[in-house]
């Protein structure tokens, strides 16, 4: 048993992705999974109504589960259909977080009203709706790197409330119990409507109800397309400008001009009315015709569109943290018992949990048509996976499972680090003008952030070699040698790496805005990172420091490269300043004096370290 169980362990792990790769089973009579492939244009990007929801509940909410007032847990799709065709039902769902207390007591509410104590229903928030107005009116002048808790917190809820009503003016209109019907009265009236219109502007005689009814209803289409940013309505040809799309509004005010309803926006109004009157059939049905309509003109581009709500649906970031905890568990027990059994099955997980992730950001690359980082949350992901990366090289190497525990420690927290950037919204996003371009994307951004990996490697290898050393008993002689010698290599590689990616950053700069070098946060913290991978270079080699001074510097390697890589942010200037997050201050300051809190621990008196001595102490 003991021999073959790294190949069972293996095969427990393709079992568990195969499992993920079969689609979910149809729990209700409606196709949603045909609505959530339906096409939208949003901020400048094709994407299917499916992102639309699960991006939305995540910047509610901060998870894509909604729980109904009765109990009845709702699919993102199930939720969105509720929000575009039967908003009075959808405003009851709690699906707002909101944590903190002063907020809280703006809307009269306790965290006992809330779904877990946190969220809330849009109907329990309406009544204060104008005294949010005004207090975000006060907030949103403030520097955000300077504004209170409360503040933030009142322009969270206040950004989630405006995409809402976003969200409901999408489709139809929340005014109106029967969309389709007052669509189908409005195509009647419109060749008499537009002329009573004309004539009661020209002062001529007309018919004052149809002149009142067809101004009425200009106004209400008026007031959706300046309601919603979503262009759900897509143009003729697959070659138009992404400006030929229009919102639903949009094209119900152009009705006045040709005189006819468009035919996208009769079917969306089709298909509200059949999921509000619980017509299942009438749905699919429905659905199925709209969907043929679009394969002609955007068959390419509708394959993207479906292969981003597989992709969502199988969440192989998700798969993969789930991959990299068995196998540091496998890992770490394996400096108990089984090393060479254990070791190698951790070793495995790892590599399907890499492979996994290496998918997951090709995907990505291709929908997105981009190199893989050109955002916070996707240079978390490839972080993650270029430590990884030489985590196996050095797993395959020494085979003592060290790099197998450095692997799944860095690969989880990537992951998770990205889970919570991935609550700012689409991670897709469209890039910004600075940064369109794919060579230096693939080139500088890239290079640049495999030193990032490099350097969190060389402190996470650092860290074990610190916390076995002086807390347990299991680091002996040549697991101290051989974990030096890990560390060495992988800062000569940081620092190549990093100086390379910097020059070329200088480079896109100068092509840029006109100058190699201009001091900003953003360049400082890189060239910070390279000088103190130089520093850890000479001092080793100029025998300032052994072993254990070696893994002191390696520690703070990872403060100073966390400072580059979000804190440089944080100060909210500098023309590098494109992801400011206020969040990550608190994680950040308690990831340093982690950090900090480590680096004394490896600089405590030799007799109190557990296992064996090291040579000398670090200067």
């Amino acid at each position: 048993m003991k021999k073959y169980f790294p190949v069972i362990v293996l095969a427990l792990g393709l079992l568990f992705l195969g499992a993920k790769l079969l689609p979910a089973r149809a729990s209700s009579p409606y196709d949603l999974a045909g609505f959530s492939r339906l096409p939208v244009l949003l901020n400048g990007r094709l994407k299917p109504l499916d992102t639309v929801a699960r991006s939305s509940l995540l910047v509610f909410q901060g998870r894509q589960p909604v729980t109904t007032p009765s109990g009845l847990e709702l699919t993102p799709t199930e939720w969105l259909l509720d929000v575009f065709f039967h908003s009075e039902l959808a405003d009851s769902y709690q699906t707002f977080e909101i944590v903190h207390p002063d907020v809280l007591a703006l809307f009269d509410l306790k965290a006992e009203d809330g779904d877990g104590k946190k969220r809330f229903s849009f109907t329990q928030l309406d009544k204060k709706l104008a005294e949010l107005d005004r207090q975000f009116q006060l907030a949103q002048p403030v520097e955000a790197q300077t504004r209170t808790t409360f503040q933030r917190a009142i322009v969270q809820l206040y950004g989630s409330l405006t995409a809402y009503q976003r969200l409901k003016h999408t489709l139809a209109s929340p005014e109106t119990d029967d969309f389709l019907g007052e669509l189908r009265r409005f195509e009647k009236l419109l060749p008499t409507g537009v002329a009573a219109v004309r004539a009661k502007q020209s002062g001529q005689p007309h018919d004052t109800e149809t002149a009142k009814a067809m101004l009425e209803l200009g106004q209400r289409y008026l007031f959706m397309a300046e309601s919603t940013n979503i262009l759900a309505v897509p143009p003729d040809s697959t070659d138009a400008k992404p400006d030929a799309w229009q919102s639903v509004g949009q094209s119900l005010l152009g009705s006045f001009q040709t005189g006819a309803v468009n035919s996208s926006v009769l079917a969306y109004a089709g298909l509200g009315y059949a999921w509000r009157q619980h017509q299942p059939e009438q749905f699919n049905q429905l659905l199925a015709l709209y969907r043929t309509t679009l394969v002609k003109p955007f068959g390419p581009k509708l394959t993207k569109v479906e292969a981003e709500v597989r992709f969502n649906a199988i969440a192989p970031f998700y798969a993969s943290m789930t991959l990299y905890i068995a196998a540091f568990l496998l890992a770490v027990i394996s400096w108990i018992k089984w090393p060479d059994e254990l070791g190698r099955a951790a070793f495995y997980l790892v590599g399907l949990a890499w492979l996994v992730a290496t998918a997951g950001i090709i995907t990505r690359m291709w929908l997105e048509g981009r190199p893989p980082v050109t955002n916070l949350y996707s240079s978390a992901l490839f972080i993650g996976w270029g430590s990884v990366a030489l985590c196996l090289v050095l797993e395959a190497i020494y085979r003592n499972a060290i790099g197998s525990v450095a692997a799944g420690l860095v690969g989880f927290a990537t992951l998770i680090i990205a889970h919570y950037l991935s609550l700012e919204g689409d991670t897709l996003e469209m890039m910004r003008a600075v940064l369109d371009s794919n060579f230096w994307l693939a080139t500088h951004v890239v290079i640049v952030a495999t030193g990032y990996a490099a350097t969190f490697l060389a402190g996470l290898l650092a860290i074990i070699y610190i916390v076995r050393g002086s807390l347990t008993r299991s680091l002996d002689k040549a697991t101290a040698d051989a974990l030096g010698r890990m560390v060495y290599g992988i800062v000569c590689f940081a620092t190549l790496f990093s100086f390379v990616g910097t020059v070329l950053g200088g480079i896109w700069a100068d092509q840029s805005w006109g100058r190699f070098w201009g001091w900003d946060p953003k360049e400082n913290g890189a060239l910070i990172i390279v000088i103190w991978n130089a520093l850890i270079l000479h001092a080793r080699w100029g025998g300032l420091v052994k072993t254990r001074g070696l893994m002191a510097l390696a520690v703070f390697g990872n403060v100073v490269t966390s400072w580059s890589w979000f804190g440089t942010n944080m100060l909210g200037v500098g023309l590098h300043s494109y992801g400011f997050t206020d969040a990550a201050f608190m994680w950040l300051t308690i990831f340093v004096a982690s950090q900090l809190a480590l680096i004394a621990l490896a600089l405590r008196p030799l007799e109190n370290w557990r296992s064996f001595k090291p040579t000398a102490a670090p200067n």
